[in-house]
């Protein structure tokens, strides 16, 4: 019996310790060779390109076989209503979650860094960013990562024209199912190469940026990473339990481990997706709201970035020694980071829109840029992590929402599998 659970054990969770394995290898190897590590850098990056260049023809098959098959359009407005209530819930509990704990520990304090000017803000309209971040002026720029939103605006309207041509059953349905079934087959072999790419990846990354961790910004980042481990595994399992009892609760647990460790090792949402929509499938999410929810989560679900940005906004604060306190300075952040996060792009290093956006907001010197786009940098890894695994929460509360809070049960009965 005993033997049985360690094979048991062994088989749900193998590839999430094969890749944790594979990143403490690729850590130790960077803090040995030092910057000699960079030799590896080129087979991390072949893996990290690979995922780029599915992503994109995965997210407009997936998108629009899921809205093509649906005989319900009123099905698609309850996902996509239920799916911004939860994105903007939890982004606003993890504001208020990190507005106590930097009052608590202010990031800034005692912090000494010179500044210097720079010209990397933009001055764009907020009305400018809106249509910048639905829309594309050109057919071909729909096909960049660096354009989600407007691919996801346009996967959507595809899959409804699709719909009302014939639905799934139609000859472009059908052509776009099986380009999305193709696509989610070359995902599992790129896969396969996963533990070298993300070996030789981190190996390359903490060889040239592991001293920087122990520089000026040590204080932030000592409470920004525990800070979202807590978030992870405490309100993770609060969302899950709430999506779909113990047996959610068990079930995130058992398939979260792949998204989560993907995400980390990448910094990207957007390369994410793939891993994300295997594993909402594998928890029990049904096809049309996991190939909906996930796909615009990597975009505008961002409760990492909302931490991020409230760890920002708090350090700014404190270098430029004004009070982070007041009703209305809370509120105002919490509404800048929920906005910042959604602003984000899903790519590595992403966020400068956000970074812009608060220091215009609350108008600090544009010297302030730099010092928030360094902290960027030193916590895209937990932000992306809790982002790009959120999705995967997100979708399983967005079922409960659409399906009930018997939706779990029923979905793996009809699989024939037995709930656990």
């Amino acid at each position: 019996m005993e033997s049985s659970k360690k094979v048991s054990f062994w088989k749900s969770y193998r590839f999430p310790i094969i890749l944790i394995g594979s990143i403490l290898i690729g850590c130790v190897l960077g803090l040995v060779l030092g910057e000699k590590a960079s030799v590896l850098a080129p087979f991390g990056q072949v893996f990290i390109n690979l995922m780029f260049t599915i992503v994109v023809p995965l997210v407009f098959t997936s998108v629009a076989t899921a809205v093509s098959s649906m005989s319900n359009l009123k099905r698609l407005g309850k996902i996509l209503g239920n799916m911004l209530l939860v994105f903007v819930v939890t982004g606003v509990i993890a504001a208020i979650i990190i507005i106590v704990v930097v009052k608590v520990w202010p990031p800034a304090q005692n912090v000494q860094i010179v500044t210097e000017a720079t010209d990397e803000m933009a001055n764009t309209s907020l009305a400018d960013s809106i249509v910048n971040g639905l829309t594309v002026n050109d057919f071909p720029d729909l096909f960049s990562r660096s354009h989600m939103l407007p691919l996801i605006v346009f996967s959507i309207l595809f899959g409804v024209g699709i719909s009302l041509s014939g639905g799934a059953e139609s000859t472009v349905g059908k052509l776009i199912s099986g380009l999305n079934d193709v696509m989610m087959k070359l995902v599992s072999l790129v896969m396969y190469y996963a533990p070298i790419g993300l070996a030789a990846y981190f190996a390359s990354l903490i060889g040239e940026f592991g001293p920087q961790l122990l520089g000026d910004y040590a204080r932030a980042m000592v409470i920004y990473y525990p800070m979202c481990a807590i978030y992870f595994v405490i309100m993770f399992s609060v969302y899950s339990y709430y999506a779909g009892g113990k047996l959610g609760f068990k079930r995130m647990w058992r398939f979260i481990a792949a998204p989560a460790i993907t995400a980390f090792a990448t910094g990207s949402s957007v390369a994410t997706i793939p891993v994300n929509l295997d594993a909402s499938e594998k928890i029990g999410v049904s096809k049309d709201v996991r190939e909906i929810v996930v796909p615009i989560g990597a975009t505008m679900h961002m409760d990492g970035s909302v931490l991020s940005a409230i760890l920002k906004i708090s350090f700014l604060f404190g270098i430029f020694q004004m009070p982070f306190s007041g009703i209305g300075t809370y509120l105002t952040a919490v509404c800048v980071s929920v906005l910042s996060g959604v602003a984000m792009s899903g790519i590595p290093g992403g966020g400068l829109i956000g970074e812009a956006l608060i220091v215009s907001m609350y108008g600090f010197p544009m010297e302030a840029f730099p010092l928030i786009a360094t902290i960027g940098f030193l916590v895209d890894p937990p932000a992306t992590l809790l982002n790009s695994s959120g999705d995967t929460v997100a979708s399983m509360m967005v079922s409960r929402l659409i399906d009930g809070k018997d939706w779990l049960v029923k979905r793996l009965e009809e699989r024939g599998e037995k709930p656990e």
